[in-house]
């Protein structure tokens, strides 16, 4: 399984910004594809979630309201739309996928992962 995550750049606080992760190498009929993120010496932290076939979202409360995940089925591609950023939400994102997961915010439930991007917002 190859998870290409991308979009990630340099913003100023209050701007926009959308990741991108296409999945490929994978056969998988229902599963979970989510975003986490890790800023220099923290944990690495849930973003957000989405499940396949049936669309449900996972949201942590530090970006609900704010961040959107959404999917293309035909590109087996995970979007993340970022809105009203926010200095502490400068990190390296990360995609990841499973199928079976029983919680979608636990990192360890994740075996496959992307790359990272970098998103920094800084004024």
């Amino acid at each position: 399984v190859q998870l290409q995550a991308s979009g990630g750049g340099l913003v100023q606080p209050g701007d926009s910004l959308r990741l991108s992760c296409a999945a490929s190498g994978h056969t998988f009929s229902s599963y979970i594809m989510g975003w986490f993120r890790q800023a220099p010496g923290k944990e690495r932290q849930f973003v957000a979630a989405i499940s396949w076939p049936g669309g449900k979202t996972y949201y942590s409360d530090s970006v609900k309201g704010r961040f959107t995940i959404s999917r293309s089925n035909a590109e087996n591609t995970v979007y993340l739309r970022m809105n009203s950023l926010k200095h502490e939400d400068t990190a390296v994102y990360y995609c990841a996928t499973e199928i079976d997961v029983l919680r979608p915010s636990e990192s360890f439930e994740y075996h496959y992962w992307g790359q990272g991007t970098l998103v920094t917002v800084s004024s």
